[in-house]
């Protein structure tokens, strides 16, 4: 059973790489938001096709004519959820300035992203099913976590040959920053043992982080 469904979320997901199917319906993108609602208050398993019609406004019937089955519609989720992620984290081309500037707002902008109770939360529902469908949480992790890691590199090594920093390793050095800005907030809430901690404290873990970050790779 875990192998057919395993089939059914890498062809939903592999199908969506090469078109753009049937989300492009405004009937889809409505049952999808109902999806979200249900998935990330009930997990994957607990969530049922009857709740996420009732909650989406539609018949099984209908939701049946867009998703095959419950994993066709959670791999739909996940790759609609990538894109907005991808967009978020593209930002990484815009970003200019001083060093330290630029890294203490994009600390910011990425940790407000990852301490949002609902991106926690769908962190939460994707580790649970990746182990039935790895090939989800492989998209996942590629569109999120590897994904700003590989973008921000790209600023690290352009800012190198500017001479603003000196980083040997650039891949090494984002995964590094990305981890520094986090502090102990992303595990807690994780693990829902502390709730979205206050813009101000944010701001100052990053800046420790940043802090950090110069000392280690500034120039010399």
């Amino acid at each position: 059973m875990v192998e057919t469904q395993d089939v059914h979320a890498s062809e939903t997901l592999r199908g969506d790489e090469e078109a753009s199917g049937p989300l492009d319906s405004a009937k889809a993108r409505q049952i999808i938001d109902g999806a979200r609602k249900v998935f990330l208050a009930d997990g994957f398993d607990g969530a049922s096709m009857n709740d996420i019609a009732r909650v989406a406004g539609v018949s099984k019937g209908t939701i049946y004519a867009y998703f095959p089955s419950k994993e066709a519609l959670f791999s739909a989720l996940v790759l609609e959820d990538r894109r907005a992620q991808a967009e978020q984290l593209g930002a990484y081309d815009d970003h200019d300035g001083p060093v330290g500037e630029v890294l203490r707002r994009m600390g910011v902008s990425l940790m407000t992203l990852m301490l949002d109770p609902a991106h926690v939360a769908q962190v939460r529902t994707i580790v649970a099913a990746a182990s039935k469908f790895p090939e989800i949480g492989r998209v996942f992790y590629e569109a999120g976590p590897q994904f700003g890691q590989e973008r921000l590199a790209v600023w690290l090594r352009r800012k190198v040959a500017e001479g603003a920093l000196v980083v040997d390793d650039c891949e090494s050095a984002a995964v590094q920053f990305i981890n520094l800005v986090q502090g102990p907030h992303f595990r807690k809430m994780l693990f829902a043992c502390a709730a979205a901690p206050a813009p101000a404290e944010i701001a100052r873990t990053v800046d420790e982080a940043v802090a950090v970050f110069l000392r280690m790779y500034g120039p010399r």
